[in-house]
């Protein structure tokens, strides 16, 4: 499935940044697909949490305490007010997940095709009940572009930002092999394709950190900066001592990905006993990141 969506894997680091890539789209779309039909839909699990040795499936974070693209996957669509793409229809939802009303939230939805070129652009503003799903508006069908790229934000009344989310898409679509299901798989007939986004220029991002200590916890704050006039993709961020990433870390978030002129402010917990007297050192790398 990796080699015929994202290309064949030429070396153990490829193969690694293409298995985070697609353990975070799917992860995601589990989540979001129970989400958005809530209380219709039956449930997931979430098999599983982390791994007791070391491992290259399944897990959320792994034995080493470093968390995946799945976990940042996850994380996203469980956010408490989020804006989601429909795979089965391209409608755009808005589901919340709090406990009380949201009123005037405005839902922005752009689509660029690999060369960032504008596809469609779309506006809404709408109210959300407690614990809801709404259905805004359709995206229509993109023929313009391999790969195109959804990009999503909500905003609350007062304009501040409350969701986001990020999608690379192909209009290629997988196609399921449902005379062949079972109770535990459902074959894929044939896959989407991704493989357009080996075009994306190189990108040189901006990059700046500070750290405070507080209690018995250091704090990195990164800010990312993507001055380029090209897409920044999924960018992984790092908090190094020497050579060897501390672990294990929270992040605000990871594997992110940046619009032209976008920039985003990240942060980085840990246990300052990690650091000892060294300073921490941030790396950030992305699919086409220098």
């Amino acid at each position: 499935a990796l080699n015929a969506r994202y290309g064949k894997a030429d070396s153990a680091q490829d193969y690694a940044t293409k298995a985070q890539m697609m353990t975070y789209e799917g992860v995601r779309a589990m989540y979001e697909a129970y989400s958005r039909d809530k209380y219709r839909s039956t449930g997931v699990i979430q098999w599983m949490l982390n791994n007791a040795w070391p491992s290259v499936i399944w897990h959320l974070y792994d034995y080493y305490w470093r968390p995946g693209g799945g976990y940042f996957g996850a994380k996203l669509a469980m956010e408490p007010l989020h804006p989601v793409y429909g795979y089965d229809d391209r409608s755009i939802s808005i589901v919340s997940s709090q406990y009380e009303d949201a009123k005037g939230l405005k839902l922005t939805a752009k689509v660029y095709g690999v060369d960032m070129k504008e596809l469609f652009s779309k506006d809404a503003t709408l109210d959300v009940a407690a614990d809801s799903t709404v259905k805004s508006f359709t995206i229509p069908e993109i023929k313009d572009s391999p790969v195109f790229f959804v990009a999503l934000r909500l905003s609350d009344a007062a304009g501040k930002q409350v969701g986001s989310n990020f999608y690379w898409l192909s209009n290629k679509q997988e196609t399921i092999d449902w005379e062949k299901s079972n109770w535990y798989t459902t074959p894929t007939a044939s896959y989407a394709d991704y493989t357009a986004i080996s075009q994306l220029p190189k990108v040189k991002l901006n990059v700046t950190s500070r750290t405070e200590h507080k209690g018995k916890d250091a704090i990195t704050h990164v800010t990312v900066e993507n001055p380029s006039k090209n897409l920044a993709f999924f960018v992984r961020l790092k908090v190094n001592k020497g050579t060897e990433e501390i672990l294990p870390v929270l992040w605000q978030d990871n594997y992110i990905s940046l619009l032209p002129g976008e920039k985003r402010e990240l942060t980085a917990t840990y246990r300052e006993s990690e650091l000892g007297t060294a300073k921490p050192t941030v790396q950030v790398k992305g699919w086409n990141a220098e």
